[in-house]
């Protein structure tokens, strides 16, 4: 069994030597979390996705840890507690992945939530967040205060607002350090691995028919278990016994950051009140996200229907930041897949987890959130356990994820001393800052790095804070195969610059001969 997270290492000999209790398709969060979960209670865990961990909706959130506020309009108290416990786990978990961030609610006339309702809806969101928080409580603000800080609002009918605390988080980033987690508990993680068929004996799932997308060999993996946390491919890959699912895309779009501005903000679409979020990341802002119900995971595009709807709601709260369509720098989609019901409104269907057991042999989650991830992931690890016979209780809530400060480190203290070192090293300010939040105490590797070639400390897009030395660490460390892996993933340059052919051209290099 190993004990060391890095490097993450693509194993395939073992995938097709060993025998398997739990075989694990789909490394998006969900699958990353019971893998943890399955290895840490000693059964014999295979994991791997199609492409790369996180590929598909878990790299294409919101990059929000929190209990969603609005869920509280559709009375999902317990959804909302068992999301805001899990924001105080992770946040100690991970202290330098997953941090807090104040979200602004202004307030206008007219507002289709009033301020006394919202007050009321914030009391109770703090009560529901029981226990030591990583965010501070509510807080009310006037009219003044709020222009004063965010002249950018529109003043018209402004009447004041509120504060309150969620957490942020880079939702690859995450998902890849549960991955390299579950390696140090014992599990066998592969990306680029595809499940072209589950193998059924006597009417049971036995395993999967493999393949390894970069070479195309095949071969058939066998284990006691199988769980299918593959999101909108479900249908794809269990066929006739699959679940009813709805598949609702949401885009977000990247603009320029808002200058001197560290806050997020909550605010309500003009054209149909829909709620939407404006996120500060990586010097950025995120803008998203819509909700429109599609056919099939291909169609996770974004349209130019939604990149205008996103940018007119901007608009009309914050008319004083002039966003336009030749300010997008890039836009995203990602698909949810949420249970199957007959309504007409998709912010009405729930985003409760179930988890479904389509075959014999075969389990497979239903709806959720990147939130809740992990105590998700614990329940469908205790019925695989029941089932084979092991009794071991989780753990993924008592030991940190891989790079986490102890906690006996000052958080603020020890960025700042991670931050020194790697300036000294050789990267410039902000490089520094962002290097020390992504990977921890493993910042000591990459000033290693960069004494032996001072070259890697040059970025990889000017614009953007991430040096060539997170990428070339990326490829030999972090089983980035691809340059999307390292460009989109490891890194979310693709995401965040302007030019992704001169980035892939930059770091093409890096890789092995």
């Amino acid at each position: 069994m190993s004990n060391d997270a890095f490097p993450l290492q693509r194993k395939l000999a073992e995938l097709r030597d060993a025998s398997f209790d739990v075989l694990i398709i789909g490394g998006g969060i969900y699958g990353a979390w019971a893998a943890l979960d399955a290895a840490r209670r000693g059964l014999r865990t295979a994991l791997i996705d199609a492409e790369d961990w996180a590929s598909g909706t878990s790299s294409a959130s919101s990059k929000l840890i929190h209990g969603g506020l609005r869920y509280l309009e559709n009375f999902e108290f317990g959804l909302v507690r068992h999301a805001l416990t899990e924001r105080r786990v992770l946040a100690r978990l991970a202290p330098h992945v997953v941090r807090p961030v104040n979200f602004i609610l202004p307030v206008w006339r007219g507002a289709r939530v009033g301020t006394t309702r919202l007050r009321a809806g914030l009391i109770l969101y703090d009560t529901l967040a029981w226990g030591r928080q990583p965010v501070q409580r509510h807080k009310r603000y006037n009219r003044e205060r709020l222009l004063h800080r965010y002249p950018f609002l529109a003043e018209p009918g402004l009447r004041g607002g509120f504060r309150y605390g969620d957490c942020q988080e880079d939702d690859a980033r995450l998902t890849m350090l549960v991955v390299a987690a579950a390696q140090a508990a014992g599990a066998v993680c592969a990306n680029h691995v595809r499940a072209d068929q589950l193998i059924e004996r006597n009417g049971t799932v036995v395993g999967a028919e493999l393949r390894d997308q970069l070479d195309g060999q095949c071969w058939a993996l066998y284990a006691r278990h199988t769980v299918a946390t593959v999101g909108p491919w479900v249908q794809e890959l269990v066929g006739e016994t699959s679940p009813a699912v709805q598949f609702v895309k949401g885009t977000h779009l990247v603009v320029p950051g808002i200058p001197h501005c560290h806050a997020a903000f909550l605010l309500n679409a003009p054209q149909d009140g829909r709620v939407f979020f404006v996120i500060p990341f990586y010097n950025r802002t995120l803008v998203g996200t819509t909700e429109v119900s599609v056919a099939r995971p291909a169609d996770a595009q974004p349209s130019a229907e939604e990149i205008r709807y996103l940018l007119a709601a901007a608009h009309a709260w914050m008319p004083g930041l002039s966003w336009g369509e030749s300010d997008v720098i890039q836009s995203f989609a990602g698909i949810r897949t949420l249970q199957a019901q007959d309504t007409n409104s998709l912010s009405s269907v729930t985003r409760e987890f179930e988890i479904r057991h389509p075959r014999p042999g075969l389990t497979t989650p239903i709806g959720g959130k990147y939130t809740t991830a992990r105590l998700d992931a614990a329940e469908i690890i205790d019925g695989v356990a029941h089932e084979l016979g092991c009794s071991q209780a989780s753990t993924t809530h008592v030991e940190p994820l891989p790079g986490a400060p102890t906690a006996d480190n000052h958080l603020g203290e020890w960025i700042e001393d991670a931050q020194r070192q790697l300036m000294a090293a050789g990267l410039d300010e902000d490089a520094a800052l962002q290097a020390s939040l992504r990977h921890g105490t493993r910042v000591e590797r990459l000033c290693a790095r960069l004494q032996d070639d001072a070259r890697l400390a040059q970025r990889v897009d000017a614009e953007c804070p991430f040096a060539l030395v997170e990428a070339a660490t990326a490829i030999d460390e972090e089983m980035a195969m691809t340059p999307d892996d390292v460009l989109r993933r490891r890194l979310p340059l693709d995401l965040l610059g302007r030019n992704r052919q001169t980035m892939r051209d930059t770091i093409q290099p890096l890789f092995p001969r």
